[in-house]
């Protein structure tokens, strides 16, 4: 008992030792370490893989179908899918302990990308559609076309799909319901922010391996050598981090938590000590449609997911016409995540402590404002390339290299304010929650929520391709663009009264834990 007191005091005044310089560089105590590097590690690992894997797919599908198939993908399989992981995932945590599940879930991703590229990808000739055969149905059907082209590829779309799951899976459930698990609320403030400054150095990591990769088809004979090099050796990657990754949580779960210095959860904040109960996939989304809380929660996710989707498709669409060849598209992109890892990381420097400073209120609405401020330029260079057509010739360059350009950087910050900003006071609105709700709510809100955001551009998007009959995306982009602007300001609103209950439900619970910290002491004495 004694020893629980010491940790919730130490917890409670956890940045009253720091000096200022300190608690801005390394807010982290020394007997913190071994929690928190783990952690990190872990959070490292996984992103690298997304990375790798995000590249890899983009690269995989758009130079050989177009962008105009993402909505489609989206649409029609990854969110179907995404609601069968979920289920999976639910049925998995009732059957076997939270250590298990990790293992399993990393296993079966593993599988299915270590197949892909030792048996799928050398015998894709045998295995697609012929180009003829596709040709003849799209001229058939014109307003189907770019689904005959997802059905077409099917191996580079079970790709995509499995691509796309892992972030959603990996580190938008399992990774954060592991932090928030083992780290309070006091911690979060400090440890959340040099996750993300530390782990999305990840990204730059990835960035270098891929550019590296791409360079050394100058070796291979073929572009098509180079390919297939990019890919065995990117998959090869892949395996070896996700098994440090996996060797890393059994380090956490069997060395670290077993230590009742950093296991015991009594204290942690949110953590409810009634009998747990067990709620179904349907109890838990229905649970969702009924609370405001999580309901706003849902909305911040569909907001960035559906704002950031419609705008990425339209910037790629400018990329795949710049790069038109896989290892070359792979190439830029694996710049374009170095650029991004490095934004996140200024962001995080400069951000550091902006919950604590002031607030969570505005911490959150820093994603969407600067989100809105950085895709109107994107907008007006896209639609209005021909009036802007000096700067194009001051800056040297092509109308597309400048859409490219600015698109880039638009996508490059906004990603960078959501690795910094928006992942941690997401995760922070999900602390003061029971346990219960903590996992499976985070768990059909993380994991469908963002493919719901997905899937919803998708049918946008799609149905407008459908309708129009359109082979490319320009036809349709200004309807995306209104869309987008909605969007933003929908999540604007979502987080402004997500703040207000968030604030009166940390207070609860702070008033809930320094009674129990006070019985504490009156039992020592």
């Amino acid at each position: 008992m004694s020893s629980q007191s010491e940790t919730t005091a130490a917890s409670i005044s956890s940045t009253t030792s720091f000096s200022a310089l300190r608690r801005f560089f390394w807010p982290i105590h020394g007997h913190e370490l071994k929690k928190f590097l783990p952690l990190t590690l872990i959070m490292f690992c996984v992103l690298f893989n997304y990375t790798l894997l995000r590249n890899m797919k983009d690269a995989l599908v758009i130079t050989a179908s177009g962008p105009e198939v993402l909505p489609f993908l989206k649409a029609f399989v990854i969110l179907p899918f995404s609601l069968v992981i979920v289920a999976g995932y639910s049925k998995l945590s009732n059957l076997f302990s939270s250590d298990k599940v990790f293992y399993i879930v990393i296993c079966i991703f593993l599988s299915v990308y270590i197949s892909y590229a030792l048996f799928v990808h050398p015998n894709l000739e045998t295995l697609h559609m012929s180009p003829e055969c596709l040709k003849s149905l799209q001229l058939r059907h014109p307003n189907f076309q770019h689904l005959f082209s997802v059905v077409a590829n099917w191996s580079s779309s079970l790709f995509y799909l499995f691509a796309e799951l892992w972030g959603a899976t990996t580190i938008t459930l399992m990774f954060w319901q592991f932090a928030n698990a083992t780290t309070r609320i006091p911690e979060a403030r400090r440890f959340y922010t040099m996750f993300g400054l530390l782990g999305h150095t990840a990204l730059i990591a990835a960035g270098y391996l891929g550019t590296f990769l791409c360079g050394m088809r100058s070796s291979s004979t073929s572009q098509t050598d180079g390919w297939t090099f990019y890919i065995n050796y990117n998959i090869f990657a892949i395996t070896v981090s996700a098994l440090i990754a996996m060797a890393l949580y059994w380090w956490m779960t069997n060395r670290v938590l077993s230590d009742p210095k950093y296991g015991n959860h009594d204290d942690l904040i949110g953590v409810k000590k009634a009998k747990k109960t067990k709620l179904s996939l349907r109890e838990t989304f229905t649970y969702i449609t009924q609370s405001k809380y999580l309901g706003y929660i849902l909305m911040m996710v569909v907001g960035y997911g559906l704002a950031m989707n419609l705008s990425g498709i339209l910037w790629k669409k400018q990329v795949q016409i710049l790069y038109p060849n896989p290892l070359d598209y792979a190439g830029f992109l694996s710049s374009f995540v170095q650029w991004v890892g490095y934004m996140t990381i200024i962001f995080i420097l400069f951000l550091k402590g902006m919950v604590e400073r002031f607030g969570w209120y505005k911490a959150a609405m820093f994603t969407p404002v600067i989100t809105f401020l950085t895709v109107m330029p994107f907008f007006i260079f896209m639609f209005f390339s021909d009036e802007l057509s000096s700067l194009c010739s001051i800056a040297g360059c092509s109308a597309i290299t400048l859409a490219v350009f600015v698109g880039g950087a638009q996508q490059i910050i906004s990603k960078g304010a959501k690795y910094s900003m928006f992942d941690p006071t997401k995760e922070m609105a999900y602390m003061p929650l029971d346990q219960e709700l903590k996992i499976k709510g985070k768990a059909a809100i993380d994991v469908s929520g963002y493919s719901f955001a997905k899937a919803s551009g998708g049918y946008i998007a799609g149905g407008l391709l459908v309708l129009t009959a359109a082979s490319d995306l320009m036809v349709i982009a200004p309807y995306l663009a209104a869309i987008v602007v909605v969007v933003l300001i929908g999540w604007i609103v979502a987080v402004k009264r997500l703040s207000i209950l968030y604030k009166n439900l940390v207070n609860k619970v702070k008033s809930r834990d320094v009674k129990t910290f006070t019985s504490h002491n009156k039992m020592i004495k």
